[in-house]
């Protein structure tokens, strides 16, 4: 379903939030399209980091594997990177999907270090929303269509005031992955 309390300018908010109190930086720095890597400088440790602060603040679950775990789970060994470390065609089209504007630079053979510098702050606010988006329609736990925000970022039941759950980020990966084979026919 997709939900409507919560803006994607509001999210875009909190990730910038989470960005630069993750990284101590100013939060002018931080643009919809500036790559994590690149423009604000982040390590890996740092993508933890900030996705605990956003999944605190939305009361989601993030993905904990890549996309490319989740091709290689899915598709088999060796569909999203070769045995020396470089991105396959397979893995280009997907990413290329995953990605949007940001993966113009994408191709086979790349080594798949160079991935995580294709990671944007707007890549992230569509992944928090990509989850918000998987509220379900009622409360599992009374029945009732009565979702609310509190405290500007977390859903909860109107009625019985349970917090709203969604699907983790490696189960929504997953969804969209198995989607996007049945479209694309890519492996």
């Amino acid at each position: 379903m997709k939900q409507t309390l919560i803006s994607e300018q509001r999210v875009f908010e909190e990730v910038i939030n989470a960005i630069s109190e993750g990284l101590g930086i100013d939060r002018k720095r931080v643009r919809r399209e500036s790559s994590l890597i690149k423009d604000l400088e982040a390590e890996s440790l740092d993508f933890l980091d900030i996705n605990y602060r956003l999944e605190q603040a939305f009361g989601v679950k993030t993905a904990r594997h890549s996309v490319l775990e989740h091709m290689e789970e899915m598709f088999g060994e060796e569909s999203a990177v070769d045995p020396d470390g470089k991105l396959t065609a397979g893995a280009v089209k997907v990413l290329a999907l995953r990605f949007n504007s940001s993966g113009g630079d994408l191709k086979p053979g790349m080594d798949m270090d160079e991935m995580p510098a294709l990671v944007t702050v707007q890549s992230i606010v569509d992944g928090v929303m990509n989850l918000l988006d998987t509220l379900p329609e009622t409360c599992p736990n009374c029945g009732k269509q009565d979702w609310r925000v509190e405290e500007e970022t977390r859903i909860q039941c109107g009625a019985c005031s349970e917090p709203a759950t969604f699907t983790n980020g490696d189960d929504l990966m997953d969804q969209w992955l198995t989607q996007v084979q049945e479209k694309e026919k890519i492996f």
